[in-house]
Formats: C-alpha cells, sequence, structure tokens
C-alpha cells in the first residue's frame, strides 16, 4: 500500500498494509524536546469579570484549569492511541485573562528528554484546561467557545525546530519555568 505514488506512503503510524501501528523510536536519541500550544475561550464581558472576581458557583476557575491542563499532559499517552508514554520534565500551563477576546488566552509548556517530542502534550494540556475552564464557569455562561487551539513552538527532533508567527499586538507568554 506504500509505495511513492501513494499519498499515505509518508505517514509514519501505517505500516504497509495501512494498518495504525505505534512507531518505534527505540533507535532515536534521547534530546531535549521542547513545545508551546496555546488556545481561548471566548465569553462574555461579565463572565470574564465574574471569574477575575473570584464570583463563581464552582470555586477558583483558573487554578482548577490550569492544574486539569498539567493533570491532562501528564495522561496524554492513555488519550491519544498511538502516543508514546514520555516521561515530562516540566508542565507550564498559564490562564491569562484577555479584555479585548474577551476571554482566556492558555498557553501551556511542555519539556522532556525523550526519543519523541512533546506536541501532543502541550496540546492535550491547552485543551483540557479550555474544557474545564468551560466547566467552572458555565453556570455563568453556556454561550462560551474554546477556540484556536494551536501549537506555537516545538524544539528538537528530526523535524527540526518550528515557530508560528504570533499576531502583532499579542505578547507570546510562555508558560513559567
Amino acid at each position: 500500500m506504500q509505495s511513492p505514488g501513494n499519498p499515505i506512503a509518508n505517514l509514519t503510524h501505517l505500516d504497509d498494509s495501512g494498518t495504525a501501528h505505534m512507531v518505534d523510536v527505540s533507535r532515536k536519541a534521547v534530546t531535549l524536546r521542547e513545545a508551546v500550544a496555546e488556545g481561548f475561550v471566548r465569553m462574555l464581558p461579565e463572565t470574564l469579570a465574574a471569574i477575575a472576581a473570584g464570583n463563581t458557583p464552582k470555586g477558583d476557575v483558573i487554578s482548577t484549569a490550569r492544574l486539569a491542563g498539567i493533570m491532562a499532559a501528564k495522561q496524554t499517552a492513555n488519550l491519544i492511541p498511538l502516543c508514546h508514554p514520555l516521561p515530562l520534565k516540566k508542565i507550564g500551563v498559564e490562564i491569562i485573562p484577555d479584555p479585548s477576546l474577551p476571554g482566556y488566552r492558555i498557553e501551556a509548556l511542555v519539556r522532556t528528554k525523550s526519543e519523541t517530542g512533546v506536541e501532543m502534550e502541550a496540546l492535550t494540556a491547552v485543551s483540557i484546561a479550555a474544557l474545564t475552564l468551560y466547566d467552572m464557569a458555565k453556570a455563568l455562561e453556556k454561550s462560551m467557545t474554546i477556540e484556536n487551539i494551536r501549537l506555537i513552538r516545538k524544539l528538537g527532533g528530526k523535524s527540526g525546530n518550528y515557530q508560528r508567527e504570533v499576531p502583532s499586538g499579542l505578547p507570546e507568554i510562555v508558560a513559567r519555568d
């Protein structure tokens, strides 16, 4: 099935018969890997103000969402079928109010020394932090939206480094080291 004219020929998670499998990374070098992802939760200004004031029925929305993001990064291999379990060395999740949305910008930084990258762990951290923020604040507003979850930067690995352009006026947060 994997031939030069076949579009799936370069898909690493498919074997010669087209069956999904976990890639063997045992021969790859252990190197420093890092990924940063971001996402946004858009809401009404009143909801943003209530969360900032700590006036929500479920308690501390931001701390709970940050902790959920950290926990989610550690569980990525249990959630996404072909991801490798990784020895994560650093997980940082920042949740910053953005009145211009209005809402919150969520950024996750994940770092390891391993044979494979941590992009999925960073994206999972942002996704679950956003879902938790929604869950914690849905009593205030059900029309919130989770938007633009994406990879911002990755360092290391065979494919090299990647940096997404950050739109002007939008500072790069980069979760604390």
